[in-house]
This record gives C-alpha cells, sequence and structure tokens, in this order.
C-alpha cells in the first residue's frame, strides 16, 4: 500500500487549462498514485485543445458562470463514480483585456467576474456535491502564498484569493455539522505558468521572487502539486482549513543580503 492510500479513489480535478497548470501536475500526480481522476474543463474549446493531453481520460465540461452547468455536472461524475473522495478546485480568472489599471481604477464588472470564478465557484461546487462526497473527502483549492502583498501588477486577484482563502473556513465549519469533510489550500509562490504569463510584468516580478527564496530556486509546479495531492490523501487528516504555504522560504527573507547589495544606496 502507498503511504498516501490514493488508489482508487475517486477525485475530481477542475481547471486544467495546459500542461504547464497546476491542476494538471495535480492530476498527473494522482494518477500515479493510483487514484480515479475525472477531469472538469471550462468549454467544448478547452475540451478539444486537451484531446491529445487527456487522451482515454475522463473529462467533462463546465462553465463554472453557469448555474445550470455546475449542477449540471454532478450527474455526470455521479456516472462515473458513486462517491467522491476528493476535489481539486484550480479555478481562477482576472480580465486583463482592457491592461493594466491602477487598483482603485478596477472596473465593477471585471473585480465581480473575478469574485464569481475565483471564489463562489467554490462554494457552488461543495453545495452540489455535498451528496456526493464520501464523509472523509478532502477539498483542495489553489491560492497564492500571500494575500498581504500589494503587487501591483497582480491587482484584483489577490483580493479575490483573500475570499477564497475566508472561504475554506466558512466552508469548513458548515460541512463539520454533517460530514468529515476537509477544506484546505495550497498557497504557493510565483509559479511559471501560462496563465501566470498573461499577468503584466509578470516575469520580472517572477525573478525577483526566485531571488528572495532562501533557496536562490523558484518554486516549481510540481512542487506544489506534490503538497495538494497530500491533502487528498488521509495523511493530512488532521489538517482543515488550512492554507499551506509553499513559497521556498521567501516571506522570512526580505533582509536577504544578496537583494540588499544589488539595490542602489540612496543618495
Amino acid at each position: 500500500m502507498s503511504f498516501l492510500d490514493l488508489e482508487n479513489k475517486s477525485i475530481l480535478v477542475a481547471g486544467v487549462a495546459n500542461k504547464k497548470s497546476v491542476a494538471w501536475h495535480i492530476a498527473k500526480t494522482l494518477e500515479e498514485e493510483g487514484a480515479k481522476v475525472i477531469y472538469s474543463v471550462r468549454s467544448e474549446d478547452r475540451k478539444k485543445s486537451l484531446e491529445k493531453l487527456l487522451a482515454g481520460k475522463t473529462v467533462v465540461v463546465c462553465d463554472v458562470e453557469k448555474e445550470e452547468e455546475v449542477e449540471r455536472l454532478k450527474a455526470q461524475v455521479a456516472q462515473h463514480c458513486k462517491v467522491l473522495h476528493g476535489l481539486v478546485h484550480s479555478i481562477a480568472f482576472a480580465n486583463y483585456s482592457e491592461g493594466w489599471k491602477p487598483f482603485h481604477e478596477t472596473p465593477k464588472k471585471d473585480f465581480l467576474q473575478s469574485i464569481d470564478i475565483s471564489c463562489y465557484s467554490l462554494i457552488h461546487l461543495a453545495n452540489v456535491f455535498k451528496d456526493l462526497f464520501h464523509q472523509q473527502a478532502s477539498v483542495v483549492t489553489v491560492s497564492i502564498s500571500t494575500t498581504r502583498m500589494a503587487a501591483e501588477n497582480y491587482g484584483y486577484m489577490a483580493p479575490a484569493k483573500a475570499a477564497l482563502d475566508s472561504t475554506l473556513c466558512f466552508l469548513a465549519k458548515s460541512f463539520s455539522a454533517f460530514s468529515k469533510v476537509r477544506f484546505n489550500s495550497i498557497n504557493p509562490g510565483l509559479l511559471k505558468t501560462s496563465a501566470s504569463a498573461g499577468i503584466p510584468g509578470y516575469v520580472d516580478s517572477y525573478l525577483h521572487a526566485e531571488k528572495a527564496t532562501l533557496r536562490k530556486k523558484a518554486l516549481t509546479t510540481q512542487e506544489a502539486a506534490n503538497a495538494a495531492v497530500f491533502l487528498l490523501s488521509e495523511c493530512a487528516s488532521g489538517i482543515n482549513a488550512q492554507g499551506l504555504v509553499l513559497d521556498a522560504g521567501m516571506s522570512i527573507n526580505y533582509f536577504d543580503q544578496e537583494l540588499i547589495k544589488s539595490t542602489p544606496a540612496s543618495s
């Protein structure tokens, strides 16, 4: 038996976009551990673009902005498993089509859409699947290492992730009335993903963050995935309503001597 004991466990992974995405690395690792993964993707176009990557796998379509599709998702998943042991929520969206704007100029429609997709979707999915979840199921979402760092180019996604972090606590408490389902998140530092590449100025931020880590090497997507898989397993049974920060020590290394020396002295 594997230490994680995930063999034959049914887990829904929502949010695979491509082979660089966190969701894909989580799903791939789950399958390596013997889990039965059901994939949920945003659209038929996305499903088609993933045909080669997800060949022979169970893939369903669900746009979480459409309530009827979220409701239908449960029925589709129930066709493939009687009990769901885990849910991976790797869904987030920010509309940068108008380019970067100062935070105080954030368009209301864009902010609310981000909250809807990035945060409320977890609440909706949890509620829809509550009767299909195993009594000790594990739900894992993907947040960020800190929502207190006001990175200008990240904009309103940080408040959306802050809402997501708080949502975990309330879902865990709410579900505790009738189950032992756990809700946790992985909170990675900057990653090299396609979604991140769409953030203005992200590459410069990524390179700076890498220098700020204790090991001088950025977090890998696989490292983030490994933590998520651990949280999905019974090995993490004592962890609930928590965010597991993965930043290679960056948050305690602001006064790194190399960073200080690389900053021009004020005149």
